[in-house]
């Protein structure tokens, strides 16, 4: 696993991996903010400080990590914004337009979003605890 772990800089490791968890904790603080603020989780994720914040360091440092396992982890937390985001998108139209009918329906795919949204976060963390790479095909 540590040839994977190699990079130009193997000085630099260990600050980009507490980076990764910072990511991480900004995903998952958002993820609380919709739990127990008053907005929703996904909404929340992707219009939250914290997400915005944790999406923007990963396309900075995106370059910083090329080659190593951290890689993945960018690549999936890059693609769990944006997928979410893009699933967002259809979800929170249909239920602004319907205005009342069948209102509680609609609810249904924004919960399912936000657990997805919540899989995807945990699920990338406990990898990076165990210093395994994210596979982003699934």
């Amino acid at each position: 696993m540590n040839d994977v772990i190699s990079s130009q800089n193997p000085n630099a490791l260990p600050g980009l991996f507490r980076l990764t968890h910072i990511i991480y904790a900004l995903h998952a603080f958002s993820i609380l903010i919709g739990i127990f603020g008053a907005a929703s989780v996904v909404g929340a994720f992707l219009i939250g400080w914290p997400s915005i914040i944790a999406v923007i360091l990963n396309y900075i440092k995106r370059p910083d990590v090329r080659g190593t396992l951290l890689d993945s982890h960018f690549r999936w937390q890059i693609r769990t914004f944006w997928f979410g985001a893009l699933w967002a998108v259809p979800i929170f139209f249909l239920l602004f337009a319907s205005l009342g009918i069948g209102i509680i329906v609609l609810w249904l795919p924004l919960l399912a979003l936000g657990a997805w949204l919540a899989y995807r976060v945990l699920r990338g963390w406990l990898a990076l605890n165990e210093k395994r790479p994210m596979y982003t095909n699934t």
